[in-house]
């Protein structure tokens, strides 16, 4: 019984060091050969969660990260069950959120020699993650080595994931006792402080830019993308007083002064104003608008400054110009506007013009419509949850929300997996109201993680959007004689027996009116509400496509 104290013991340094790195959440699928890690989360400060599908837990993860702003960790046992987290740690590494996977495994002699659900876990993921491979327990290593090992290793994977691979060998359970407490004993001042190991120093904040002064007396425009809505606000107001427009993608935040840009961007008035721009600033990423998109490709201005806090290449069109690695708020405090008349004032007349005729255009469309009048559907002081393919385009193009409301999406890689896992997550960070629009596909990729919605701090109304089908290939040149079998998928299911199994209140509904009413029953109810918006299968894609359409002429 030595040997499982000892792994419990290595254990309690692990989780120690997480606890100094600010992490308060972890997630954890049921295991054996994670039982010493488990046993010490337990027992230690964390909040823990669990969940039975490691894809959906590592989403979970993904949204508690986001939710918190601070790193996650995981737990899970060795084989497939590390390989399950792929997607998630893939999502993390593209947009920045940081998740601790630890990994447990069999120890090096059970590799490789037909051992019962032991697989080579180092390096699983690739350029996915940091990596950080600990050796087998042995109290012949000194445990402030793995305090420090492990330290450094938090440390310097700063964005995205890292993968703590922790073998352990049996036995894996046994009483708890004071067995190897001298072990432990010269890590006893440490642990009576809550700070690292090791303290890193901080990155200074940005200096101003000294040709800055010059530069905001020129035409300017602003790109918003992703970024956290206080961040948003402030943006919105800078780029007002500079009178530079604003052209803003639904998870910036910023409350769109000039709404329905993918549907005006590619007309000729518009292009000819934006061709005239001498600078872009662009703060955040990961676009949504295809119009936007393309302007980005198309467009020469003398200089292209993107300011993201995340480091990399982060511009597809590949732009001159400056690349800044900066919280958003700080570079707009060492960088004050110049107060000026807006430059391009066709773009405020392009944008009224298009909303009033999408206003009219969209109104026997129930799709089009929730996109366009989704303002009314958000709980106040709460947080919006969007899915990806066409709903997330349609809310792009016709949405316009206050200044400042929480925008969440999984827009690195783009997939439909794991959506429902990752809302859950980031609800349980925040304990605020949610409102979650999924379309039918990507509420069944993930209906195992429906389970995580059966205890909620505050309600949760989740809206599955069901046109039958992935309708967004319905914009795209697919084959019309194969669409439906190859791309599409229609699968004609009712989401009434998941909501059952799962415990969710449920309703249907088909109308507008109909919808509004549900979703403000379900803000009345503490738990969670699964609402099903029955449309028909292309009319969304048919609308987004004839606005789009309008947009080119005015």
């Amino acid at each position: 019984m030595s040997d499982s104290s000892f792994n419990r013991r290595w254990a309690q340094v692990i989780i120690e060091v997480l606890l100094r790195h600010q992490v308060r959440h972890v997630c954890i699928a049921p295991g054996s050969r994670s039982a010493p890690l488990t046993l010490a989360a337990a027992k230690s400060a964390l909040t823990c969660h669990t969940h039975f599908d490691e894809r959906g837990l590592g989403f979970l993860a993904l949204g508690l990260a986001k939710g918190s702003r601070t790193p996650v960790a995981l737990i899970v046992t060795s084989g497939t069950a590390v390989a399950n987290l792929l997607p998630a740690v893939i999502e993390a590494q593209l947009t920045g959120e940081r998740l601790i996977v630890l990994s447990a495994d069999r120890p090096p002699e059970l590799i490789n020699c037909g051992a019962n659900q032991a697989i080579t876990q180092p390096g699983i993921f690739s350029h996915f993650a940091h990596r950080c491979d600990l050796p087998r327990p042995t109290p012949e290593i000194d445990a402030r080595w793995l305090a420090a090992a492990l330290d450094e290793a938090i440390a310097a994977a700063s964005t995205g994931a890292l993968h703590v691979n922790c073998p352990f060998a049996e036995p894996l359970y046994g009483p708890e006792d004071n067995a190897w407490r001298e072990w432990l004993a010269s890590l006893d001042a440490w642990m009576q402080q809550s700070i690292p190991w090791v303290t890193h120093s901080a990155p200074e904040s940005h200096t101003q830019q000294s040709d800055w002064p010059a530069w905001r007396q020129k035409r300017g425009v602003v790109i918003a993308g992703k970024m956290r809505p206080e961040e948003g606000a402030v943006v919105a107001r800078w780029a007002a007083t500079l009178g530079w427009p604003l052209l803003a993608d639904i998870q910036s935040q910023t409350g769109q002064p000039l709404p329905c840009a993918d549907l005006w961007l590619s007309s000729p008035q518009a292009q000819q104003q934006l061709n005239q721009a001498e600078l872009v600033v662009q703060f955040g990423t990961r676009l949504i608008s295809k119009r936007l998109l393309q302007w980005q490709q198309q467009a020469r201005p003398q200089q292209w400054w993107l300011i993201d806090a995340l480091p990399g290449r982060r511009d597809p069109a590949s732009q001159p110009g400056r690349r800044i690695v900066s919280e958003i708020g700080s570079w707009i405090n060492a960088h004050p506007a110049m107060a000026a008349t807006p430059w391009a004032p066709t773009l405020a007349t392009l944008a009224a013009s298009i909303q009033r005729q999408a206003s009219a255009a969209v109104g026997n469309t129930p799709e089009a419509l929730l996109a366009h009048r989704l303002a009314e559907l958000l709980p106040p002081d709460g947080a919006l949850f969007l899915g990806n393919s066409l709903l997330v385009r349609l809310t792009d193009a016709l949405a316009q929300l206050p200044v400042g409301y929480p925008v969440y999406c999984n827009r690195g890689a783009s997939g439909i997996d794991g959506l429902i896992a990752t809302l859950s997550g980031i609800q349980r960070a925040q304990a605020r109201p949610m409102l979650a629009l999924l379309g039918d596909i990507s509420a069944l990729y993930d209906l195992n993680s429906l389970a995580l919605l059966r205890q909620l701090a505050a309600p949760l109304v989740l809206v599955v959007i069901n046109n039958n089908g992935g309708r967004i290939f319905s914009l795209l040149p697919t084959p019309v004689s194969e669409r439906e079998r190859f791309f599409t998928l229609p699968q004609s299911v009712s989401f009434a027996p998941a909501a059952q199994m799962f415990g969710l209140d449920y309703q249907h509904v088909a109308a507008w009116a109909s919808l509004q009413q549900a979703v403000e029953q379900g803000f009345l109810q503490q738990g969670g509400t699964l609402v099903e918006f029955s449309v028909a299968p292309d009319s969304g894609a048919e609308t987004f496509a004839r606005l789009v359409a309008m947009g080119a002429t005015l």
